[in-house]
């Protein structure tokens, strides 16, 4: 019999006991179930809802029940519905009345959330670690390829040449972001459910500060309704795991980009490639491909919550038993994707000698040319419209502004002198940029330093 058949005269049909049921997906929160319900079995315990005794049978059982499904001697069935019912089932089976008991003062509508948020909170923190290892492993990249230059780009087209260590801080940045969203949001995770019962509350004198404290949340829910209905924060974590699929996924597409013969800016290492099944000369980025498909997955997760909870009436529907799938594979496949993306970074190999070549032919350093001139005081838009004339010269010549003598530079502005031909390399123009974040390589190795301060800071906390 159903734990909650008492009114229904006629069995549950089969078929919907299967679509009805969430133990296949729901069952890794065991722990959390477990937890929340000794927490709570306390609580009676010291409101004197049930005796002390009663409450050493029920913990007693509990932690059974824990070894039970951790030695893999527990069976799970459809008929259980979910881990809540599974576990109390078992429970009254180990110790009887006392078991019966355990669901005073609650509803499985308290119960789940205080599951899916302890749960929630958890898989939080090992995305933060994931994220603080992959971004030393930013780090490492960085002060290793200190001095590789590179093209940076806007529109795909060549721009101004930086410092590849200043491009890949900038993702250290985007995962930075990440990691602060990921800290605010985990704040809003961080509230207690239980003892909101099924939608109004309860009326057994119970203590919710005390469970509070013994479950590690911060906070108690302010509004009971909202409570049991609240889906905000796996929406928010899915946001968040959105986020980091996106920036995961734009240096996924660089990695893609640079590891072709086109570009050949790096080599992947042969531990993390793939060959192809008929062409023998084939060395695949299948991690940065897998990664950048992985990112639609996690939208589809995200947009998939907020649609199913744009139309629901308070306070709870069976709609948001649709809540955990999704988010249990997102988070699952961005664990993955973080370990793994981390590894292949820190056996990338850089090719140096291509990235500095990617560099000419473009006029990368024609905006320096332009910033010489508006230095002599000519201004800035006539001193652009020189240098794009230089540049329409030198397609005509097949040269590059660096070619140019001092002769020719003197046809376009008399305001050109020897100094131009030593200000416009690649170095100078790299090194002439230390405004606070330019590329220069004192503004790069600033960035590391306060880079490797933040990461410090972050687990110290952790």
């Amino acid at each position: 019999m159903k734990l909650w058949g008492g009114r229904f005269k006629k069995e549950t049909s089969s078929l919907l006991e299967k679509f009805n049921a969430s133990i296949n997906f729901d069952k890794r929160m065991y722990k959390e179930d477990i937890e929340g319900s000794i927490a709570h079995s306390k609580m009676l315990a010291k409101q004197d809802i049930i005796s002390h005794e009663e409450q050493k049978t029920i913990e007693k059982g509990l932690l059974q029940v824990k070894e039970e499904i951790e030695s893999g001697n527990f069976v799970f069935s459809i008929k259980d519905e979910d881990i809540h019912m599974a576990i109390e089932g078992r429970l009254i089976a180990l110790v009887g009345e006392a078991g019966k008991k355990l669901h005073t003062a609650r509803s499985r509508n308290d119960q789940v959330l205080v599951d899916t948020r302890l749960y929630t909170k958890r898989r939080a923190e090992e995305i933060g670690s994931g994220l603080l290892e992959l971004m030393d492993a930013l780090i490492e990249v960085s002060e290793k390829n200190i001095g590789v230059i590179m093209p940076g780009y806007t529109h795909l087209q060549r721009a101004q040449p930086i410092l590849f260590s200043h491009h890949v801080m900038a993702y250290f940045q985007m995962f930075k972001r990440d990691l602060e969203r990921l800290e605010s949001a985990v704040e809003r995770i961080d509230v207690l459910p239980l003892g909101a019962g099924a939608l109004a509350g309860t009326t057994y004198p119970i203590d919710r500060e005390y469970v509070r404290e013994l479950l590690g949340f911060a906070k108690v829910s302010e509004n009971s309704l909202d409570t049991v209905s609240d889906r905000d924060f796996i929406i928010e974590m899915n946001f968040v795991l959105a986020m980091i699929a996106m920036h995961m996924s734009r240096f996924s597409e660089e990695i893609i980009m640079w590891s072709t013969k086109e570009f050949s800016f790096v080599q992947l290492d042969d531990g993390y490639s793939t060959g192809s099944s008929i062409m023998p000369q084939k060395k695949n980025p299948d991690i940065p491909e897998l990664v950048r498909g992985k990112c639609g997955r996690v939208y589809g997760n995200l947009v998939s919550i907020m649609t199913v909870m744009k139309g629901l009436p308070l306070a709870y529907n069976k709609d948001t038993q649709e809540d955990k799938e999704g988010f249990f594979d997102s988070v699952d496949n961005m664990g993955m994707s973080l370990e793994i993306f981390k590894e292949m970074l820190l056996t990338m190999s850089v090719n140096e000698e291509n990235m500095k070549k990617g560099i000419y032919g473009g006029f990368i350093n024609a905006t320096d040319v332009a910033d010489y001139l508006a230095k002599k005081g000519i201004p800035f838009r006539e001193a652009h419209h020189i240098t794009g004339s230089m540049v329409a010269y030198c397609e005509e010549k097949n040269t590059s502004l660096e070619e140019l003598s001092l002769e020719e530079f003197k046809q376009f502005s008399d305001a050109f002198e020897s100094d131009v031909l030593t200000l416009i390399t690649v170095e100078a123009c790299i090194e002439g940029r230390d405004s606070y974040g330019g590329t220069s390589t004192n503004q790069v190795k600033r960035q590391i330093s306060e880079g490797k301060k933040l990461l410090e800071k972050y687990k110290g906390e952790l």
